[in-house]
């Protein structure tokens, strides 16, 4: 099911449900009651209650956005330093060069091609693409330089393998949902508490309050879903991409 679609489904579940519930309780209410009678006490509660949940919501897109820019930026690390490495593998004779180049090739293609999907599924990094990595490193660090022109040039290629696997490991740790259960349970609570005090503000069948009632709903869910899909920094739609790697390789990736 498209995540849109559920976007959609959600938010007209929760004004259908607000919109049902008003009328019915509108309905038990006397046509001699005043709804100026209201507590002003009550008006100031809902009024708290309702910033402080922004409060909270504001916290959580937040840092789910932040989460999701983290994330990309480990993923250009990564690919900068498989980058690097083929870069610099110049000064190497042709035959290392190439093999070198190869490996850093079949790595990032595997990256792009399958296991991008595979975290996106899994929540976590596959055994090839680690496997792959380390045929990286094992390419690189086998050779022994044969003059001082390709040693000054051994450390730095070593260097970038290891940046590419602290990236990459940063990546898995990004791959599934970076939201603690416990903070879904708070949001979710507020959600059902913010929106459930509005109803003590004695609402009417009027077109005004009906659409007001409608709209806050709607933004309620809207919200909720922004943290869900955001929440999984590889997995859904408005996630990190494998753009670095297609920019940085081109020629692997069409």
């Amino acid at each position: 099911m498209s995540e849109w679609l559920v976007l959609t489904l959600a938010m007209a579940a929760a004004c259908a449900v607000v919109l049902t519930i008003v009328v019915i309780n509108n309905r038990r209410i006397p046509e001699d009651d005043d709804p100026s009678e209201t507590p002003d006490v009550i008006e100031y509660m809902t009024m708290m209650i309702g910033v402080i949940y922004a409060i909270v919501l504001g916290l959580a897109i937040a840092g789910v956005w932040e989460a999701r820019g983290a994330a990309q930026e480990t993923v250009r690390q990564e690919a900068q330093a498989m980058h690097e490495i083929s870069a610099r593998v110049e000064v190497y004779p042709q035959q290392v060069r190439d093999r070198i180049r190869a490996d850093v090739d079949a790595y990032v293609a595997y990256v792009v091609d399958e296991e991008w999907a595979y975290m996106a599924e899994e929540g976590a990094l596959s055994e090839e693409g680690t496997a792959r990595l380390d045929r990286v490193r094992r390419s690189v660090t086998d050779y022994q330089p044969a003059n001082d022109f390709e040693g000054q040039a051994y450390q730095p290629l070593v260097d970038q393998v290891a940046v590419a696997d602290d990236a990459r490991g940063a990546r898995g740790q990004n791959a599934g949902a970076t939201m603690p259960g416990v903070v879904w349970f708070g949001l979710i609570i507020g959600a059902l508490v913010t929106v459930g005090l509005i109803f003590t503000l004695q609402i009417r069948r009027t077109g005004r309050e009906l659409l007001l009632a409608g709209l806050f709903s709607v933004l309620i869910a809207f919200l909720l879903f922004l943290i869900w899909d955001f929440d999984a920094p590889f997995g859904r739609g408005i996630s990190a991409t494998a753009a670095p790697f297609t920019d940085l390789f081109p020629q692997l990736t069409g």
